[in-house]
């Protein structure tokens, strides 16, 4: 057991308790001044119903926050358990869409197709949060299929079975 008071001293031991909580893994694409631009992303959440809006936290120190926090419209794109190759290459960089099945959506998003879901967001409002920002998304269209989700737990990928 570990037990500690979050503080700089204790960076490393914050962000490993922070990954014992398993999450969903997405991409986040937009359109930016160099072209289409993806990111992974696990810190996504719904916020609202009614207004539909989402959320999601870029690092301030990713060379792609600041594209990010000025995009207009932005999607989300939940993974399948079998997309972790995607997951990997936009958690390094963000701007090789090779060999990827991606057209752009009528904002000129770069949208990944197939993926377990995606929600074409307008960006509502972007909020100052420490070491991240949060960019709250107004959500105006939904594309959903069947599938298993990708996971993340501790620092590693995974699958979820989703079987009933």
């Amino acid at each position: 057991m570990t037990n500690f008071t979050p503080s700089p001293d204790h960076a490393a031991a914050f962000r490993a308790a922070l990954g014992l909580f398993t999450t969903g893994v997405t991409i986040v694409t937009a359109k930016s001044m160099r072209g289409p631009l993806a990111m992974t992303v696990n810190s996504f959440t719904s916020v609202s119903l009614d207004p539909p809006l989402i959320l999601w936290c870029p690092a301030k120190v990713s060379a792609r926050h600041d594209a990010f926090v000025t995009a207009e419209h932005f999607a989300i794109h939940l993974l399948c358990d079998d997309q972790t190759d995607i997951a990997r290459r936009f958690a390094r960089q963000g701007e090789d869409f090779s060999n990827l099945n991606c057209r752009e959506d009528f904002h000129g998003v770069p949208v990944i197709e197939p993926c377990l879901a995606r929600f074409d967001c307008t960006t509502e409002r972007v909020v100052d949060a420490g070491d991240h920002s949060i960019v709250l998304g107004r959500v105006h269209r939904v594309t959903a299929h069947e599938g298993s989700p990708l996971a993340f737990h501790a620092g590693r990928f995974g699958g979820f079975d989703s079987t009933p």
